[in-house]
């Protein structure tokens, strides 16, 4: 799509040519063009509303019905953040007392939406121009137009002592081959800048990738993870004011329960536990909704043998080197001081893990495992694995199942000896 292509479709009648095409998607591709195009649409712009309405579909996941009136590039939406994330965190940015917001790299818009819906007034910064002119369509058909608008240019130049604070999601795909940057240096903007702005606006906020270097974080800052239904999605620091602990693991729900004004989930039953909360300092930046476990990244778990449970931490868990902080919690150990599953000998219910009853320790052997998932009659398996090298495909051919139980396997090392757990769910 071009700027073109945009204006057209941004028109009663082209409105019009998004309807039908949001009716056509999801066939066959060749002939929902064909039959746009018998209706006296341009081939260009068919081809262009087929596009939005098919992104459109793929973006329900991340920004739920809202997705039906935003204008989407591939690489935009991959790139986005998750609704429920970004209303988290504008909701912690306006209980800080921001208002006015900076958003450097604002691509689609998301993240600025979503602050824009909490009151905060949101000047938004896009290098590129098509994406520019698509976060302004998204304002203005989330009738936010008043409250967030962006400007096409380069973020290094905004004066940032105009704004309360300033959020910053540096591009981290190469342009044209959209694959990922692994090297902070080669972000746009580039890391110097990124890592500057706290210097000059102390309330910042920098979305990171998940699997950011530990000692790339700056001093004084919170680092944050969050997971979304269990899948790790992001990274943020949290700078000056801002940052309430040195590590925190957020956990939040895909489909959550009513909203409050803001757009955060808020029911009791999404909230920690008096338990956790007391034990871990849960609880998602002082907002409500998900959970959040804290420390400060660096103590060490206890190490013990194999107990009758096992629990899996959550991968947000894992990153923010908080497993010791959930070992407390738990009571647990660990049974290898360099791989992250926990053991207990009670089955504690917490949200930063997942617990299975351990029946069977092996030292692995192919042979002695696949006698016994015979004699147990299993036929079907789910492999997690953890300091091992096998390949879970492989060994799932290799066992020959053909019962019709099921049982979870987990590969990893116990005391620094290969070992398979047999276990079941909790």
């Amino acid at each position: 799509m071009d700027l073109e292509q945009l204006a057209a479709l941004r028109t009663p009648e082209g409105s019009a040519v998004l309807a039908e095409a949001a009716r056509l998607a999801g066939g066959d591709p060749l002939h929902a063009a064909a039959a746009l195009r018998t209706t006296g649409v341009a081939p260009g712009l068919a081809a262009a509303a087929l596009t939005q309405a098919e992104l459109r579909r793929r973006a329900v996941g991340k920004f739920g019905p809202a997705a039906a009136g935003m204008f989407l590039t591939r690489p935009g939406l991959e790139q986005a953040t998750r609704g429920v994330v970004a209303r988290r965190r504008a909701d912690r940015l306006r209980a800080a007392g921001v208002r006015t917001l900076a958003d450097l790299g604002c691509g689609l818009g998301a993240d600025a939406l979503a602050a824009a819906r909490c009151g905060i007034r949101v000047y938004g910064v896009e290098a590129d121009p098509l994406t520019a002119a698509m976060a302004a369509a998204n304002a203005e058909a989330a009738g936010l137009a008043d409250l967030f608008t962006v400007t096409c240019g380069d973020a290094t130049t905004f004066d940032v002592t105009t704004v309360d604070a300033v959020f910053c999601d540096p591009a981290r795909r190469r342009g044209g081959t959209g694959r990922r940057i692994f090297d902070p240096n080669s972000y746009s903007p580039p890391w110097d800048f990124v890592t500057g702005l706290a210097e000059r606006v102390p309330r910042t906020v920098v979305k990171v990738a998940p699997g950011i270097d530990h000692a790339l974080i700056p001093a004084g800052a919170e680092a944050e993870w969050v997971s979304v239904g269990g899948d790790l999605v992001e990274a943020a620091l949290w700078c000056g004011p801002l940052a309430e602990s040195p590590r925190r693991a957020t956990l939040l729900r895909k489909e959550g329960p009513p909203v409050n004004a803001c757009g955060i989930e808020g029911s009791p039953s999404h909230r920690p536990s008096a338990g956790a909360a007391a034990g871990s300092g849960a609880g998602v930046g002082g907002v409500t909704g998900g959970y959040g476990l804290t420390g400060d990244g660096t103590a060490e778990a206890p190490v013990g043998p194999v107990g009758r449970y096992l629990y899996d931490p959550d991968p947000a868990v894992v990153r923010a080197h908080l497993v010791a902080e959930l070992a407390t919690e738990l009571g647990a150990t660990l049974a290898d001081p360099t791989i992250a599953y926990l053991y207990a000998d009670r089955a504690v219910d917490t949200p930063y893990a997942r617990c299975l009853e351990v029946t069977d320790v092996l030292p692995f052997s192919l042979k002695r495992l696949r006698g016994l998932l015979r004699e147990r009659r299993v036929g079907r398996v789910e492999i997690l694995k953890r300091g091992s090298a096998l390949e879970p495909e492989k060994l799932r051919r290799d066992l020959r199942l053909a019962g019709d139980l099921p049982a979870s396997l987990v590969l990893t090392r116990v005391a620094a000896a290969p070992t398979v757990l047999v276990c079941r769910p909790v």
